[in-house]
């Protein structure tokens, strides 16, 4: 950890340390509303997905808005987010080995728990601590409904796994969990819609083998940020698991929208700072690999349709400019991550402003929980 902090209350934009992560407070909080807005009346909930932002002040303010709870991947962020007072936690992930289910099972006398399974093994395993631990989880069956990840086949497997739950006292069979994670990238909109047809269809036929085993289906969760309106209107889904829409990043910025679409802003930025200038046609800042991830692609420039972002080393990154007057030792920039779930585990801290003054400095606390 640094020994100095990036930033102080109250200072002007301007006198942020870089590289630092700064989160624009009006456009996330028009992103909250957008999100509260498109749900609003309707029998769908939000349970939002915290791996991307990590933050339990965030949580806290999805939750007052009308958030039922949050998602986590990780057993180890969940701790995180029900120490900040959330109560009602889905882990989805499967959770496999003696430590981290004992884990859960001590969160699970704090809050409400529920977590993922795509075996036989894991529910037994799952049953076994639960009934020792004498606390009640709620366990939902994974279902591959098109991200070829986790998750069992449609139909038949998951209906034969929802009644291994059902009959394992004390685990609670709370749904299905059929989250299709490449369909929120596919850039166009009728790319998205068709996946999530297919989707759709893969829930309902499991969620009707398992009515017809007499074993109710409480709730479809699943959905992002790409794609959350399909579940929405599919009258399938009745949960809702969009995590990216409080930050937006650059890779959701490149899907084309359909006429309906909500508009989210980028709200997530990374302050970076010139500190070389060795040609006319590229200039070097003090954000690179540790500071952006690159896994979607490169960092867009916010604001200046001028500068590319080439390239990333570990502590440099690479920009073109190519007029050579554009840019001077300590202009400041603000970058606009490819992936804003990486990135934001890369700091400590979020840098809150409103207009140009740092307004709120949250901690990251989830950061690299990692286990």
């Amino acid at each position: 950890m640094s020994p100095w902090k990036a930033a102080r209350l109250g200072e002007h934009l301007s006198a942020i340390d870089t590289p630092a992560l700064v989160l624009d407070l009006d456009a996330f909080e028009r992103n909250l509303e957008s999100m509260a807005t498109a749900l609003r009346g309707r029998s769908v909930r939000l349970r939002a997905h915290a791996k991307s932002h990590k933050c339990p002040e965030i949580a806290l303010r999805q939750v007052a808005l009308g958030a039922v709870g949050i998602c986590c991947q990780k057993i180890s962020e969940a701790a995180v987010f029900v120490e900040a007072g959330i109560r009602d936690v889905l882990v989805t992930n499967e959770l496999v080995g003696e430590t981290k289910l004992r884990h859960l099972a001590d969160l699970a006398r704090r809050a409400r728990m529920g977590v993922l399974v795509d075996d036989p093994l894991q529910v037994s395993a799952l049953a076994a601590v639960a009934l020792a631990q004498g606390v009640p989880l709620d366990v939902y069956v994974e279902v591959d409904v098109g991200g070829h990840r986790c998750g069992v086949a449609p139909g038949e497997d998951a209906a034969r796994l929802a009644q291994q739950i059902a009959r394992s006292t004390p685990l609670r069979f709370a749904g299905l969990h059929c989250y299709h994670g490449p369909a929120q990238h596919l850039r166009a909109p009728e790319a998205r819609a068709a996946a999530i047809a297919s989707a759709v269809e893969a829930a309902q036929r499991s969620r009707k083998l398992i009515e017809d085993c007499g074993i109710a289906v409480e709730r479809i969760t699943g959905a992002g940020t790409g794609s959350f309106l399909h579940e929405r209107d599919s009258g399938v889904f009745d949960e809702i698991q969009a995590g990216s829409y409080v930050f937006m990043d650059r890779d959701y910025g490149d899907n084309q929208r359909a006429a309906g679409d909500v508009q989210f802003e980028h709200a997530l930025f990374v302050m970076t700072t010139v500190m070389s200038r060795p040609t006319a046609d590229r200039a070097i800042v003090d954000a690179g690999l540790k500071a952006s991830s690159v896994d979607s692609g490169m960092p867009g420039i916010w604001q200046r349709a001028d500068l590319r972002y080439l390239k990333a080393a570990d502590e440099h990154g690479v920009i073109a400019t190519p007029q050579a007057a554009s840019l001077s030792l300590g202009d400041r920039l603000m970058l606009v991550p490819g992936h804003c779930d990486p990135t934001v585990n890369l700091y400590d801290e979020l840098i809150c402003v409103r207009g140009d003054l740092v307004e709120a400095i949250w901690p990251i606390a989830a950061r690299g929980a990692l286990l």
